[in-house]
């Protein structure tokens, strides 16, 4: 105790006072009682105009309250009492902090978020052992230079308040890991910043920032870097060099063009929605190995290149407002679980296909990949304009490039087994068979069981398909032109689409349909019909379910128009009980 009896000493009684009456109502004694013992005290939304005395005192006064018998029943040992090593005193009315913080030096948490302080006292520099620190939410307009000598803080929020520049000595914050500075007024970041070694997330959105200084780079560790919602013109080259960052938020900025991110391998999203980039080109992606999310949302781009297809991660799309009136359809090859298109003059894909959904974007442009790319076959003829489509040869780049087996188009009845060699140990994760003679599925698609995840064989002449579909492990999507719905599929639990329209279905089965708990879309338009079992209203997986084109009476036509959801309900409110 003798760093208490330290501080208790420098007043005549400083050690021991009466409470204040306004102290213990809004401070009550059970909550000091019990944040004595676990070193955490919780006062947010109490309506305090200032901070009540026994706060500060709370722990300078245990010795001289323990020897007054004040507050310690015998149960309560004083000695066993703790530090304040956690003060939460956020959403209240406090307009100014008392010096009297310096009484509190074992804090490693202090969170003032939303009170009205226009400064911090120069008494924090005391509080040596601060690791967290969160003013967010205040009318701050300097930040006082004290606050740089909180050499261990390693979180520091100073978010909506109304710093327009920082104080000298700022990079002496070495610790410092989380950094928010965004919805201030800065108008500069200084170069020194990059002295922040230990910075692994940094937000600076929503200020009036028009550059940022090339010394950022040098943060090794940053991995989470938020300028949305500045006036940025450029980005340094030297960002190309950040090797650890691995989200990047330049939104509703003034971009022209993207840097090229040559070491930024472990990148996972760029957002650079609403800015003015014209073009985005093999450059810019030939890098992003590793990238999840990509934001393009409204800007000027007229095109998106080829080598958008080298993003094999990409999960997220957003191209939605721009300039762009075609697609790669290789594009149709990336693993996108979301793809925005919307706001483009697109005139390549018909708006109803777009309407759809991500998944029938995709199919659709998979279907118009044509035999284009270089062969490894230079002993083989030249495709002529007097060659049969049967005698193409083998698409070896899709097969490298674009991971798909495609002998499509071609009115064969078998599929050569020279088409199924040029595989070798290449990965194949689409198969594209349409538009040929084939009477039965090649048993050779077997060989492919470990990778292929998408199989369209529509356009044929299949009356069955054998058990043996079910080998194939990853099947999520396939295209089938068939007079009966097959029963292989229903066995086949990762299915996620089932595109069977323009045949002569005349039934299914809505028990077994309902286990296939991965099926989100069934086309069943133009078949034959005749009734729409209402067990199938528990498919309750589905989200697109399309029966137009059927003689069926029921749901009548006014019921289809209500979409999927609607019909699923319908269903169900006529399954008998």
């Amino acid at each position: 105790m003798s760093r208490l009896q330290g501080v208790a000493g420098q007043g005549p009684r400083r050690g021991f006072r009466a409470e204040r009456a306004d102290d213990i109502t809004a401070v009550p004694q059970g909550l000091l009682k019990a944040a004595r013992k676990s070193g955490q005290l919780n006062l947010s939304g109490r309506n305090l105009s200032e901070v009540p005395q026994c706060v500060w005192r709370i722990n300078v006064d245990v010795l001289e309250e323990a020897n007054q018998n004040l507050l310690f029943s015998a149960a309560e040992r004083w000695w066993e009492q703790t530090d304040l090593t956690k003060l939460v005193i956020s959403n209240n009315k406090l307009q100014v902090l008392s010096d009297d913080l310096r009484l509190l030096p074992a804090l490693t948490v202090l969170d003032i978020h939303d009170n009205q302080l226009t400064s911090l006292p120069s008494a924090i520099r005391e509080l040596e052992n601060l690791q967290k620190l969160n003013v967010s939410h205040n009318k701050l307009k300097i930040l006082p230079e004290e606050v740089t000598n909180l050499k261990n803080l390693k979180g520091l929020y100073l978010q909506h308040n109304e710093l327009s520049c920082l104080p000298e000595g700022f990079e002496q914050l070495s610790s410092l890991e989380d950094l928010d500075l965004s919805n201030n007024l800065l108008t500069a970041v200084p170069g020194s910043f990059s002295s922040l070694s230990s910075l692994m997330r940094l937000n600076l959105s929503s200020n009036q920032l028009k550059n940022l200084p090339a010394e950022i780079s040098r943060m090794k560790k940053l991995k989470h870097l938020d300028c949305n919602s500045n006036l940025l013109e450029t980005i340094p080259p030297e960002f190309a060099g950040m090797e650890s960052l691995e989200l990047l938020y330049l939104r509703r900025n003034k971009l022209r063009f993207l840097p090229e991110f040559l070491s930024c391998r472990l990148l996972k999203e760029l957002h650079v929605g609403e800015n003015q980039i014209e073009m985005l080109g093999a450059e810019h992606l030939k890098h992003l190995s590793s990238i999840l999310v990509l934001d393009l949302r409204d800007n000027k781009l007229k095109s998106v290149p080829d080598e958008i297809t080298l993003l094999q991660s990409l999960e997220r799309l957003d191209l939605s407002n721009n300039d762009i009136s075609s697609l790669p359809c290789s594009l149709g090859n990336l693993p996108l679980k979301f793809l925005a298109l919307e706001g483009n003059p697109l005139r390549t894909i018909r708006r109803e296909i777009i309407n759809k959904g991500t998944q029938e974007v995709l199919k659709y442009l998979r279907s118009k990949i044509k035999d284009d790319g270089p062969t490894h076959n230079d002993s083989a003829p030249d495709t002529t304009a007097m060659t049969l489509p049967s005698e193409s040869r083998v698409n070896v780049h899709a097969i490298v490039a674009l991971k798909l087996l495609d002998y499509s188009d071609k009115q064969t009845t078998l599929i050569p087994d020279e088409v199924f060699d040029a595989v070798k140990s290449n990965v194949v994760t689409s198969v594209n068979f349409s538009k040929n003679q084939l009477c039965e599925i090649p048993k050779r698609i077997m060989e492919l069981k470990e990778t292929v995840s998408d199989v369209n064989l529509g356009f044929n002449k299949l009356s069955f398909v054998p058990l043996e579909l079910c080998m194939l492990q990853k099947l999520t999507f396939l295209d089938l032109r068939f007079k009966v719905l097959p029963e292989v599929l229903y066995h086949i639990p990762t299915l996620e689409s089932i595109l069977i329209s323009n045949n002569q279905v005349g039934s299914l089965d809505p028990q077994k349909m309902k286990m296939m708990e991965n099926l989100m879309t069934l086309d069943l338009q133009n078949n034959d019909l005749l009734q729409i079992p209402p067990e199938l209203g528990n498919c309750v997986s589905l989200r697109t379910l399309l029966l137009d084109g059927n003689p069926f009476r029921v749901p009548r036509a006014a019921i289809l128009m209500k979409g999927t959801a609607a019909v699923l309900e319908y269903l169900r409110d006529r399954i008998p009980t």
